[in-house]
């Protein structure tokens, strides 16, 4: 919403209320693939799906790393 825009996820929460109740840290992260609107009566194609998650993915792998980075150097410090 912060942009404008709404998503759905497909199993983030139920995968994080189990961890929390497991008593785990969660921090989630989503990578958007699939921007069906729903307004189009287009199928999805898996193909572009996949397409997207390529585009984007040493963008996303460098985020990664550099968070767990910091999630490293916070938990060695405390």
């Amino acid at each position: 919403r912060a942009v404008g825009t709404d998503a759905v996820g497909m199993s983030t929460v139920p995968e994080v209320i189990v961890a929390r109740h497991s008593g785990m840290r969660v921090l989630g992260l989503s990578l958007i693939t699939n921007t069906a609107t729903g307004s189009e009566m287009e199928e999805v194609n898996h193909a572009e799906v996949l397409a997207a998650a390529d585009a984007v993915r040493p963008h996303f792998a460098a985020m990664v790393r550099g968070i767990v980075r910091e999630i490293s150097h916070l938990t060695s410090t405390s």
